[in-house]
């Protein structure tokens, strides 16, 4: 089936990303559902008190996730895509380079405890999740999957990975065990998953034991990365600090009840990196042999990023308490009206994924960086002052203000001005109005 035609829209490139992120895209969706169904059982075994307590060991990870990744997937995919002959060479660097990165994390991670610790969350449970670091090496395996547009392979992993963690929670949750169980539960998913990447690698003639380092590439690499470690460090700041500073605060349970606002309000910004991690090799060419078609491309991805965000962000904002009523107990309602408001984040989110990729695309690394910390610095602020007064409320307002401070933070800059005016005319309706009043 043909979508009628309007002028600027390209059926072919339409069919083409259908064809490359279908697949990826399932998976996705797969995982999210079981993810989700999951979340919620244990939620309401552990209730809001412990829920909190697990919430602020999982957001230490979240902290320290950029510095154990490096940032280096959209790069490993771009070396692996105009360099297919070296990828045992990129690979093998890459890997021992996260495996490096996850064991510096565990220090790291320690020092940031000491200097802020999560009141209620002991340390022992900080450690259990700093492991998770090293095993997120094996997802470069993920990486060369996406270069070689193999997504069958990542949904294969990600699906039953995550069945199996299911179960082994169900299982949890039906043998009526303690809140340790779940946080070694919670680290082994990691282990899963990396697992699934290894056997799955292992197949068709490849090998990771044929693999090796190369410091050349290494410091090409971290070269290349390290804003984007920077900005990502920042980015897991402005995301995850508010669960943290609501835990020292208002303490584990309202921290519970909020960590079930950021996990329904976040459970779809997986959406905006299937997308643009599948377009990203689409942009450069065009870049390369179009420069017209390169900005047709990339305003064409701002505004499907608004097609996709702004009608969920509607019908969550009026379904909140309908939401909480089917899906949680009664002692997590009040958090309704906070996800109403959370929920407007994403549509900043899905424009700031796909303006990161124009970023990229230019080199312009170090604004990723300096506007994912102008957004951190709005977050944390915001939070300080609207925390005590409004509860997880204030939190929902201080993520809204900051993802869109950090969108729009190109709007400041004067070579990526036109960028930002481009990102308000998809917001704003102004781009699809003159699509449809061109036709």
């Amino acid at each position: 089936m043909r979508i009628p035609a309007i002028k600027g829209f390209d059926q072919q490139a339409l069919e083409k990303y259908f064809k490359n992120t279908g697949l990826s895209f399932i998976g996705k969706v797969g995982s999210m559902v079981i993810k989700m169904g999951i979340t919620v059982l244990v939620a309401r075994y552990l209730s809001k008190d412990r829920l909190g307590i697990i919430t602020g060991g999982v957001t230490y990870v979240y902290l320290f996730s950029a510095l154990a990744t490096l940032g280096l997937d959209q790069f490993v995919v771009k070396e692996l895509h105009q360099f297919p002959e070296n990828r045992d060479k990129i690979l093998g660097t890459s890997f021992w380079m996260r495996i490096a990165s996850g064991l510096l994390s565990i220090p790291l991670i320690w020092l940031a405890y000491q200097a802020y610790p999560a009141k209620g969350t002991p340390y022992s449970y900080i450690f259990v999740f700093s492991l998770i670091g090293i095993t997120q090496a094996f997802n470069i395996i993920d990486a060369y999957f996406q270069s070689q547009v193999q997504s069958k392979y990542i949904m294969q992993v990600q699906v039953v990975g995550n069945l199996l963690s299911g179960i082994i929670k169900l299982l949890l949750i039906y043998l009526q065990m303690p809140l340790a169980a779940f946080v070694y539960a919670y680290a082994f998913d990691f282990l899963l998953i990396a697992t699934g990447y290894f056997f799955t690698y292992q197949r068709k003639g490849r090998s990771i034991f044929t693999w090796r380092y190369n410091g050349q590439l290494a410091a090409k690499l971290l070269s290349h990365s390290w804003p984007l470690i920077i900005s990502g460090v920042m980015v897991s700041l402005y995301m995850k600090i508010d669960q943290l500073m609501i835990q020292n605060i208002s303490g584990t349970a309202e921290a519970g009840a909020y960590a079930t606002v950021a996990t329904l309000s976040e459970a779809w910004n997986f959406v905006p990196t299937v997308i643009v991690t599948t377009l990203f090799p689409a942009i450069l060419n065009a870049r390369r042999d179009d420069l017209e078609r390169y900005k047709k491309r990339i305003q064409n991805l701002y505004d499907l990023m608004v097609y996709l965000s702004l009608p969920a962000a509607v019908i969550i904002t009026f379904a909140s308490p309908l939401i909480y009523k089917i899906l949680y107990t009664h002692e997590f309602a009040y958090a309704a009206p906070a996800l109403s408001v959370h929920i407007w984040s994403g549509v900043f989110v899905f424009l700031g994924a796909a303006n990161s990729q124009y970023l990229i695309a230019e080199g312009y690394t170090k604004l990723t960086f300096i506007r994912t910390g102008f957004g951190a610095i709005v977050n944390i602020v915001l939070n300080l002052i609207l925390i005590p007064k409004m509860g997880m409320m204030g939190a929902a307002i201080a993520t809204l203000v900051a993802y869109a401070a950090s969108a729009f933070f190109v709007l400041l800059i004067p070579k990526t001005t036109k960028q930002g005016v481009m990102m308000l005319k998809s917001l704003l309706l102004i781009s699809l109005f003159q699509k449809i009043t061109k036709r």
